[in-house]
C-alpha cells in the first residue's frame, strides 16, 4: 500500500501544507503530543478488548497492538529524552473530540462496534498521512526515518480496523459507514486551525 496518495487512505481533505512547516519548528511540542497519542491508542485497544471480550478476532488482533502502541510510546519518549525534552502534560485532542461530537447519534447497539472501529481507522489513517508529511519534510534525516517507520505502522493499523469491521459486518455496510466518517472528518478539519504542536 502506498501512503503517498490520500486517495489510497480514502481521506477527502489533505492536511494543510502549513502544518508540516509549523511542526518542523515545534519539535518538542509535536513529540510530546505524539507520545500521548501513542498512549491513547494503546488505551483504546484495551478498551475495545474489555468491551467486546466475546469477539475473538478483536481480542486476537488487538492484544499485540496494545504492546506495539506502548512500544511506540517508549520510542517517542526515548527520542525526547535524547533531546533533553521533558514529557510534559497530556493535551486536549480537539480533533478526536470533534469527530465524536459530529459522529452519528442514536446508533443501534449492534452497530456501536462498527462505528468504534471506523473512528479508530479514521484516526490511524490521518496519523499515517501526517507522519508521511513529517517523514518527507523534516530537516533531520534521523527524524525523517523515525517518522517513516510510524507512517508504515499506522497504515497497517488503519487496514486492520477496516478488516476487523468486515469480519463482523457486511462489507457494503462497512464501506457505507467509512464513507460517512470520511465526510464527517472533512467537516471537522474545516473547523480546526492548523497547529504545529499537535499531531491531529
Amino acid at each position: 500500500m502506498s501512503t503517498s496518495d490520500n486517495s489510497i487512505l480514502g481521506l477527502i481533505m489533505p492536511t494543510d501544507p502549513r502544518w508540516a512547516d509549523l511542526a518542523s519548528v515545534s519539535l518538542q511540542e509535536i513529540l510530546t503530543d505524539h507520545a500521548f497519542c501513542e498512549q491513547k491508542a494503546a488505551t483504546q485497544c484495551i478498551s475495545l478488548i474489555q468491551l467486546y471480550p466475546d469477539k475473538e478476532a478483536i481480542v486476537n488482533a488487538l492484544s499485540p497492538i496494545v504492546t506495539e502502541e506502548w512500544g511506540h510510546f517508549r520510542m517517542v519518549w526515548s527520542e525526547m529524552k535524547k533531546r533533553g525534552y521533558p514529557l510534559g502534560r497530556q493535551r486536549k485532542d480537539d480533533y478526536v473530540n470533534l469527530l465524536l461530537q459530529h459522529g452519528p447519534k442514536n446508533i443501534p447497539g449492534n452497530e456501536k462496534l462498527l462505528h468504534k472501529l471506523m473512528i479508530c481507522a479514521m484516526i490511524e489513517a490521518r496519523s499515517c498521512e501526517r507522519f508521511r508529511l513529517l517523514s518527507e519534510q523534516l530537516e533531520e534525516e534521523e527524524l525523517r526515518n523515525f517518522y517513516y517507520k510510524f507512517m508504515v505502522s499506522e497504515a497497517g493499523h488503519y487496514r486492520l480496523f477496516i478488516e476487523l469491521a468486515e469480519q463482523y459486518f457486511p462489507v457494503e455496510q462497512v464501506r457505507s459507514a467509512w464513507a460517512q466518517w470520511l465526510k464527517i472528518e472533512a467537516e471537522v478539519l474545516q473547523l480546526l486551525t492548523p497547529r504545529g504542536d499537535r499531531i491531529h
